[in-house]
């Protein structure tokens, strides 16, 4: 299997060109089905996720062509089948986005249970109500998701936890119901903006979006449409924060400023100069970070998908650290593996303490989901030695190029089998 080698010491400098955003990506593809016309979708990832999620429409009958590395033809036309099949469905968790997106073109959807990173419990209950809301009768059993109706109906539904997936999963279903849908406590991700957008370029009416009440007045077909994926908050979030933790001077370009405002500030807060411009974002470093307390929350909160990252970060700010994990239960595996790098940090429930200015030294660790992954290469580049990452499958699903683009910052980083 191969394998990540990342020797520490180099101070991180340069600019570096966002993605386009993997949580958009993976929504948006679903619901070009939605429409019997021809869709372009550009800015798109080049990562395992997006690969496998056009293996499932081509596996539908979908033609699917990459005119770039970065823009997709879809032609939905030739449409056959309402079920994905479980051996690509379950390598990504994105993949329930084919029960909206078929339930509202073809009435009917039968989605294996999705898979991707293992970050604790992560029910669709969520789904399930919203899409029962509309007129869906929904069965859950031998491992497959079954949702069919007759006719969707526009409905008010209102959700008991703040969830991007059922968000979107309603509006894709709702997109192509009749009537009015009003979806209430909606969450607030840019990538649910991202989604819509990308729906009313195909002539649904969609508004809302990026507030808790979102309305939806249902049409009866969608059109063709051209769409540019937004950049990847999460991919900049990532290059920030090995740019400060290796005190080094990186200029992120395309990138939307406003959607890395939890971070900024947060860096700001542990005195890492950060300068914003229209599109683009310069971090400075420097070898005296301070401590800062972090709890994550779906946005406009501290995104949990940096949660690994951070913390890597605060194992050299000067005093200790609390970090409070709101989203998901499970998402401190990898505290384990930077333990064995040095990490002093020390985990109750949902709750972390790090020690700062930890010396780390570069170890074996296997990255336990896609963002830890991406942590243990910003450790590595900090440690003493050299850092061997396992598993590294997971970092591929969610980061383009990520070790040209670290190389081209300086970092000394390469890939093994």
């Amino acid at each position: 299997m191969p394998k990540l080698h990342v020797t520490g010491g180099t101070r991180l400098s340069g600019s570096v060109k966002i993605s386009g955003a993997k949580n958009a990506a993976v929504a948006v593809i679903p619901a070009a089905l939605l429409t019997e016309a021809a869709v372009r979708i550009e800015n798109l990832p080049n990562i395992y996720d997006i690969h496998v999620l056009v293996k499932i429409l081509h596996s539908l009958g979908v033609k699917a062509l990459w005119e770039t590395p970065s823009t997709l033809l879809i032609d939905p036309s030739a449409l056959s089948g309402w079920q994905p099949p479980y051996e690509l469905v379950k390598k990504l968790r994105a993949s329930y986005y084919f029960l909206g997106a078929l339930l509202g073109r073809y009435g009917r959807a039968v989605v294996p249970v999705p898979g991707g990173c293992d970050l604790g419990p992560r029910p669709i209950d969520q789904h399930i109500k919203g899409l029962a809301a509309l007129g869906a009768d929904v069965a859950v059993e031998h491992g497959l998701i079954n949702v069919s109706a007759a006719k969707l109906e526009g409905a008010n539904i209102y959700l008991d936890v703040v969830s991007v997936g059922a968000t979107i999963n309603i509006m894709l279903a709702a997109a192509r119901a009749h009537g009015r849908t009003v979806i209430e406590n909606a969450a607030k991700e840019p990538e649910i903006v991202d989604v819509a957008n990308f729906l009313n370029a195909m002539g649904a009416k969609i508004r809302g979006a990026g507030t808790d009440v979102i309305r939806i007045t249902g049409v009866k077909e969608l059109g063709p449409a051209c769409h540019a994926v937004i950049p990847d908050r999460i991919e900049a979030g990532t290059y920030m924060i090995a740019g400060a933790a290796t005190g080094g001077n990186v200029l992120l370009q395309d990138v939307i400023p406003k959607h890395l405002d939890p971070l900024t500030a947060k860096l700001r807060e542990m005195n890492i100069e950060v300068e914003v411009a229209d599109d683009s974002i310069r971090v400075i470093g420097n070898t005296c970070p301070l401590a800062a307390d972090i709890k994550t929350f779906p946005y406009p909160g501290f995104p949990t998908d940096m949660q690994s990252l951070a913390m890597v970060l605060l194992t050299q700010a000067e005093g200790n650290s609390i970090i409070t994990e709101n989203v998901f239960e499970g998402r401190f595996k990898h505290v384990d593996e930077l333990k064995r790098m040095g990490a002093q940090i020390k985990v109750e429930g949902r709750t972390a303490f790090v020690t700062g200015k930890t010396r780390l030294s570069g170890a074996p660790v296997k990255a336990t989901d896609l963002r830890a992954g991406a942590a243990f290469i910003v450790a590595g580049l900090i440690a003493e030695g050299e850092t061997v990452i396992s598993e590294i499958n997971h970092i591929y699903r969610g980061y383009e190029n990520i070790c040209a683009k670290m190389t081209a910052l300086g970092a000394q980083i390469k890939e093994t089998d």
